[in-house]
């Protein structure tokens, strides 16, 4: 009871009190609605503040990787130009291969385009249209005077010269193989010369296309034609003319096995096995006879020994001239010797001294396009005779202007019989021959050569006939 009193006791000032506080009026219940309205939006617009502040920081963030990865792209993208740079500078700085590429094997197309204008004065007679006498220097077919014989004068015009060559490439295996053809249309007389006009000047000229060169090449070895080793193309002159120093030079294109290894950084040794062929005259008749019936190769060595003032070579050959009569073979030895040069007189080396000397013994196809034969048969005695020769060139090119060069050009060969064969029996024989020529070249742009030349050249028999020829001559040819 006493406890019940207490209690009553402790809550009943409470009460007293809640009844005591005073109602709130209808402004102030507005008031405290809003007061709480208001305490909670500042609560959703702090959190709302919270969120944005959040989302900014986040977005600087991706802002900032974005920057920091684009950076790092450019620097990439920096570090690739540089290195594209580099390697189109080195590509530029390399020199590109020319022609163009089928499988393994890089091919190269080139030659080029010739046209002549020749106007010859011969004063010992008349060299048939379409000969080889007409279309270059020969000296062999120079007429000479004689008695009844009345000079002549001709003019043509010919672009048969045109020269075409592919060179093939190709590595095999770490090997070098190289492939070359070379043709024209000079050197074979066209075998369509009739009413249809080919071959000749009155309708077409269309000439037939002739085998030059055509040889493979693996490592230090040569299969096939190229021009013979005894000879130093080098040394050729530069000249309007298809040869230039005819009678004076080695010129032969021929079938053969050559081997070629360098000795030094400047010596290279080239020897070979080439086609036999033996050109020999009968006693009392100047023509020669091809025999065709050689047992033996020609060999043929040279060397070559190249210098910053020039190059020199030193040529040896060696042969057995053949022929046959009533099925039995006769034989006579060959030998031969040349020494060629090219003495370069200025650093740039577009003028020079150009020099060769040959001597043989039966060697006289490989001399002046066979200005005289390799042998004489003697039917008298069925042996054959020896037939010696001497041939020399020299030639001077002058540049005057980088565009402008002259070239100044002498050339001889002289031929000596067996004392065995009578002067009746070898009369008719060609026993010596020169020329003399000066030209001027201009190339107004690299491709082209524009040339002049005026040329005199001799001819003399045995029994002491001579014959002379002038001629000047233009050319123009475009190198491709």
């Amino acid at each position: 009871m006493a406890v019940l009193l207490g209690a009553s006791a402790l809550a009943a000032p409470g009460g007293a009190m809640a009844k005591a506080a005073p109602a709130l009026s209808a402004r102030e219940a507005a008031l405290l609605e809003r007061l709480e309205k208001l305490e909670a939006e500042v609560s959703q617009l702090r959190a709302d503040a919270a969120t944005t502040r959040q989302q900014q920081g986040e977005a600087v963030q991706a802002v900032a990787t974005q920057a920091n990865t684009a950076a790092q792209v450019a620097q990439s993208a920096a570090k690739e130009a540089k290195a594209t740079g580099e390697r189109v500078a080195a590509v530029e700085k390399k020199p590109q291969p020319e022609g163009m590429r089928v499988g393994a094997t890089n091919i190269r197309i080139g030659g080029f385009l010739k046209f002549n204008a020749d106007y010859s004065h011969f004063d010992g007679g008349t060299v048939a249209t379409n000969t080889l006498g007409r279309d270059f220097y020969l000296p062999q077919a120079i007429p000479v005077v004689t008695p009844t014989s009345r000079s002549s004068t001709d003019t043509d015009f010919s672009a048969k010269q045109t020269r075409i060559w592919l060179n093939l490439d190709t590595t095999v295996a770490g090997h070098t193989l190289r492939g070359y053809i070379e043709t024209d249309f000079q050197t074979t007389a066209s075998a369509a010369a009739n009413v249809t006009g080919g071959g000749s000047q009155r309708t077409t000229n269309g000439y037939t296309l002739a085998l030059r060169r055509a040889f493979v090449q693996l490592d230090k070895w040569t299969f096939g034609q190229d021009w013979t080793t005894f000879q130093n193309t080098a040394v050729l002159p530069e000249s309007t003319d298809f040869v230039g120093a005819t009678e004076g030079t080695v010129f032969v294109r021929q079938p053969l096995v050559r081997y070629s290894t360098p000795l030094s950084k400047a010596a290279t040794l080239h020897v070979s096995v080439e086609n036999p062929e033996s050109a020999t005259a009968n006693a009392g008749s100047a023509a020669l006879v091809e025999n065709g019936t050689d047992h033996l190769p020609d060999f043929a060595a040279r060397l070559n020994y190249m210098t910053k003032r020039g190059e020199i070579s030193f040529a040896a050959l060696g042969r057995q001239v053949r022929t046959e009569t009533a099925g039995a073979g006769i034989t006579r030895a060959g030998f031969g010797g040349s020494v060629a040069g090219k003495i370069f007189l200025n650093e740039k080396r577009t003028s020079d001294l150009r020099f060769s000397a040959t001597y043989g013994q039966n060697i006289g196809r490989y001399v002046g396009l066979n200005f005289a034969p390799d042998a004489v048969y003697v039917a008298a005695t069925n042996s054959l005779a020896d037939v010696r020769v001497f041939a020399a060139l020299a030639a001077a090119r002058i540049a005057i202007t980088p565009t402008l060069r002259v070239n100044v050009i002498g050339s001889m060969q002289s031929a000596d019989y067996d004392g065995s064969l009578s002067p009746a029996a070898i009369a008719a024989y060609n026993k010596k021959a020169w020329s003399g020529a000066v030209n001027l070249f201009y190339s107004p742009v690299k491709a082209i050569d524009l040339g002049i030349e005026y040329r005199h050249g001799q001819r003399e028999l045995v029994n002491g006939q001579k014959g002379n020829i002038d001629r000047v001559e233009f050319a123009a040819r475009y190198n491709f």
